[in-house]
């Protein structure tokens, strides 16, 4: 005999509190971030006192953070950084602009869409760093190539991020907008980019670390300066604890931009979440 269902049940809807979305989110100041690099750190000093690994390629850490502080006091570090984070910066940010503008609009209009969406799709594969040699050609050799070069490859993620993101905005967000005779202007800014920013923060973190790969490529190459220029001539002299200053210092450019970038999304999108 089955028993009797109730009258009205009721929808039971499982929600994380508030204390569970903290806890999935990636807090920068948690200390339990440390942890694993700085274990790794200490596992590598340990091998290299040891001698369980070749110093000559592998240098320890205590090494490396000796160089670090030598390049500190000479200023050059200093100056390496603010050159490679102008280019990195600059063209981010003009690439960034151009891009959600530009998906934006190929969202918003169908015929802009058409035609413009299948040149950016065939130009997007090409490695970024394949076209310098043309826009030497075309600009000389200066910060404008590189800067350019830089913005071309921050541009087709935000183009195609926040034209994703403008598509799949929901009907009903649409009909509100229609209903409230929205004007263009005012649908624009109030519920298509709104609706659109968590997929064009997911492309502002690939065009941020597209921007740091390009720019440390073209740096290989192209350059007397910045932390690209440091590791390839550290390693044209054979100064491997001056390379691994600017890999790791590549790395913690990066790491910090990324947090800013999630400090950024956290305070426009809290919705997200």
């Amino acid at each position: 005999m089955s028993m009797p269902e109730p009258s009205n049940p009721k929808r039971i809807v499982l929600t994380p509190s508030a204390k569970e979305q903290k806890r999935n989110q990636l807090d920068p100041s948690n200390p339990v971030l440390l942890l694993s690099p700085a274990l790794i750190l200490i596992v590598w000093e340990l091998v290299a006192q040891l001698g369980l690994i070749d110093v000559r390629f592998f240098p320890a850490p205590s090494t490396v953070a000796h160089t670090f502080w030598q390049e500190v006091k000479s200023g050059m570090w200093f100056y390496h950084v603010r050159m490679t984070l102008m280019r990195v910066l600059v063209g981010f940010t003009v690439g960034a602009f151009a891009g959600i503008l530009a998906g934006v609009i190929m969202g918003l209009s169908s015929f802009v869409r058409v035609a413009v969406y299948p040149l950016i799709a065939a130009i997007y594969p090409v490695p970024k760093v394949a076209i310098f040699p043309l826009v030497l050609l075309i600009l000389g050799i200066g910060e404008a190539s590189k800067i350019t070069t830089v913005i071309a490859s921050c541009f087709f993620f935000l183009a195609i991020s926040a034209m994703s993101g403008v598509l799949n905005i929901p009907n009903v967000y649409k009909d509100v907008g229609k209903n409230f005779g929205a004007s263009r202007a005012a649908f624009i800014t109030t519920i298509a980019l709104p609706a659109a920013m968590p997929a064009i923060f997911s492309g502002l973190r690939l065009a941020l670390g597209a921007a740091f790969l390009v720019d440390v490529s073209i740096e290989f190459v192209s350059a007397q300066e910045g932390i690209g220029w440091l590791i390839w001539h550290s390693w044209e002299l054979f100064s491997l604890p001056l390379m691994f200053v600017g890999l790791l210092t590549v790395s913690f450019l990066g790491l910090l931009l990324t947090f800013s970038l999630d400090f950024v999304e956290e305070k426009l999108v809290p919705w997200r979440t």
